[in-house]
């Protein structure tokens, strides 16, 4: 009968011999214990057998290779004695983890809860859960508790300050249309029911980590940004002030290298407001008070007494282009946010179009009549895929996220509608800032040009509208994204450039429909600048009215669409039921830009 050796596999002292000579012991068993660099290694009886030998005792120290069991192979029929283990008892490390998880959850917090439900609006973690795929949202610093040891017990801080009131992490947003690959996002929501959403020593280090993640894997940020400033009870904070936290340092460089998205719902003020200022796109709820002050910094400043409601309300804050996007409540919050992101994450293939012909209809034969731009933009891009964007402020031009063919696009569009399509200077600051968005992130722009150019007299000089007028140009200059720019009436002077990138030969393409009209200026005032000598000739008020409608009718043969294409100052005239077909053509014949590994421009433009 063959004996078996088993030998100690490293240098170590035993510490526990579990079995004696005689002993039948099935494979797998654990016979004794050796310690070594005070971790306990087992060792296990490779094959069912009885053991002839021990050869150690507790205490003893043993070398690597040294004999300490020797046994024989049982018979099969040979009875073994089991050891079983009870794998219904719950570990107490696992149980005071799970306790501790559970803390985290709403459920342990219903009393908070329904404050927040009494207000017609939802806990932080019922917001992320509705933005994030499920179940793919991995939490990080979630254990986190507010700074005061100093003051408060910490059975007190875990149960009052879950997550040091922000709640951060991982996940993915529409994996389902785009694959996981493009739809990785971080997630960082401050939490109104812990210390009032205030930031505290904690969580800014929270928000630096998961910053610092987003960077290195270029992964989008969506921020619920509902909370006051600094937290002055954080006793357990080093320091006096503060000033050398990194958070808003480290969040405003994300600018340009990832997509922002900044959801505002409730009170938000001082650093809250801070960080959603720096989101490339606002979205507030009807409830949302917005400011860099709230109440107590307000009065503490000497400027009075005032109410939260009073700091920015929603009314204030779309109107001046602070608010991208206003909606009703979080949850559709969420859903413009889903949408938002999903113009960066890639083409979808699902998507349904309107007719091209329907196009033919929107722009008036009539030239000085009115239309509605956005029945164009709707009916150009795919069915339900247009996002616009600061819609109540610089309404003289229109910025908006859509798709053609399931491919994203940004569009910019004069509205004939507001000051017969000038460009002032809150249109010309909403349109530079939008192509910087869309070059940051390489989606292709189309111009619907329709303006006379740019504002003027005494007034509009006043709002400093020839730095702001200027941004156009200096902005599109910048730009290397894919550009179409289609006429659909008027072309006139440097509004017509700006609208063109700077020039009609600028960019990619420029073409009109058959309702365009050019001149490098207002036709009118041209003749009546240009041939103020004839004019100033005639001998009576009919003859000089005569005249100049004649000027002016030949004018606008001259500055016709066909007769700007025949001096090919613009690339083509075409249908406008071939607009989709044209700025497909153009699109897939520019170079497709490689997978960015940095930013390629500094910045967004907060404003």
């Amino acid at each position: 009968m063959t004996v078996l050796s088993m030998r100690s596999p490293l240098v170590g002292t035993v510490v526990a011999v579990n079995v004696a000579v005689g002993d039948v012991v099935a494979v797998g068993a654990e016979l004794l214990i050796i310690e070594s660099m005070k971790m306990e290694h087992p060792l296990i009886a490779e094959i069912s057998c009885r053991l002839t030998a021990v050869r150690v005792e507790a205490g003893q120290t043993v070398d690597v290779d040294q004999v300490l069991v020797e046994c024989v192979a049982v018979d099969a029929q040979e009875p073994i004695v089991q050891v079983e283990i009870d794998v219904t008892t719950e570990r107490e490390d696992l149980a005071r983890l799970l306790a501790r998880q559970a803390l985290l959850h709403d459920d342990a917090r219903q009393e908070a809860v329904q404050k927040r439900h009494a207000k017609g609006q939802r806990s932080a973690r019922e917001n992320i859960a509705d933005l994030v795929d499920k179940h793919s949202f991995i939490e990080y610093g979630g254990f986190g508790v507010a700074a005061q040891r100093g003051r408060r017990s910490e059975e007190d801080l875990i149960a009052n300050t879950p997550a040091d009131g922000l709640i951060t992490g991982l996940a993915t947003i529409n994996a389902d249309a785009f694959g996981a690959d493009n739809a990785h996002c971080a997630v960082v929501a401050y939490d109104y029911t812990v210390l009032a959403g205030t930031q505290g020593f904690i969580n800014h280090r929270k928000k630096d980590r998961i910053f610092e993640v987003a960077k290195r894997n270029m992964t989008p940020v969506v921020l619920f940004a509902e909370g006051g400033g600094g937290r002055p009870g954080d006793t357990d904070a080093p320091g006096v002030a503060g000033l050398d936290v990194m958070s808003f340092a480290s969040f405003a460089e994300l600018s340009g290298l990832v997509p922002l998205v900044g959801i505002a719902s409730g009170y938000c003020f001082a650093g809250n407001a801070a960080l959603l200022g720096c989101c490339d796109v606002v979205i507030a709820t009807e409830n949302s008070n917005i400011g860099m002050a709230g109440p107590a910094m307000i009065e503490g400043g000497g400027l009075g007494v005032v109410k939260p409601t009073d700091i920015g309300p929603i009314t204030t804050q779309t109107v001046n282009g602070v608010v991208d996007v206003r909606v009703a409540n979080e949850a559709e919050a969420v859903a413009v946010a889903q949408k938002y992101l999903s113009y960066f994450q890639g083409v979808t293939t699902m998507f349904s179009r309107h007719s091209d012909d329907a196009l033919r209809e929107f722009v008036p034969e009539q030239r000085t009549r009115v239309y509605d731009v956005h029945t164009v933009i709707n009916a150009l891009a795919d069915v339900d895929s247009v996002l616009e964007l600061r819609e109540q402020f610089g309404v003289g031009i229109v910025t908006a996220l859509a798709r053609i063919e399931g491919k994203p696009i940004g569009i910019v569009a004069n509205n004939p509608a507001h000051l017969g399509g000038a460009i002032d200077t809150p249109a010309a600051d909403k349109m530079a800032r939008f192509i910087q968005l869309c070059d940051a992130f390489d989606i292709p722009i189309v111009s619907l040009c329709d303006t006379p150019g740019f504002m003027v007299g005494p007034q509009a000089e006043e709002t400093a509208q020839v730095r702001h007028f200027a941004r156009l140009f200096v902005t599109a200059a910048s730009v290397t994204v894919p550009w179409v720019t289609v006429v659909l009436r008027k072309g006139y002077g440097l509004g017509a450039q700006a609208m063109a990138g700077g020039s009609f030969h600028a960019k990619d393409m420029v073409v009109a429909w058959p309702t365009g009209e050019f001149g490098g200026m207002g036709l009118e005032g041209a003749v009546r600048l240009g041939f103020k000598k004839e004019l100033d000739a005639a001998k009576t008020p009919e003859e000089r009215a005569e005249l100049e409608t004649r000027l002016i009718a030949s004018a606008y043969v001259r500055g016709s669409a066909l007769s700007m294409a025949s001096h090919t100052e613009i690339d083509d005239v075409i249908d406008p039921a071939q607009t989709r077909e044209v700025i497909l053509g153009v699109l897939s014949a520019c170079p497709v830009p490689p997978r960015r590994t940095s930013k390629k421009r500094p910045m967004v433009d907060t404003w």
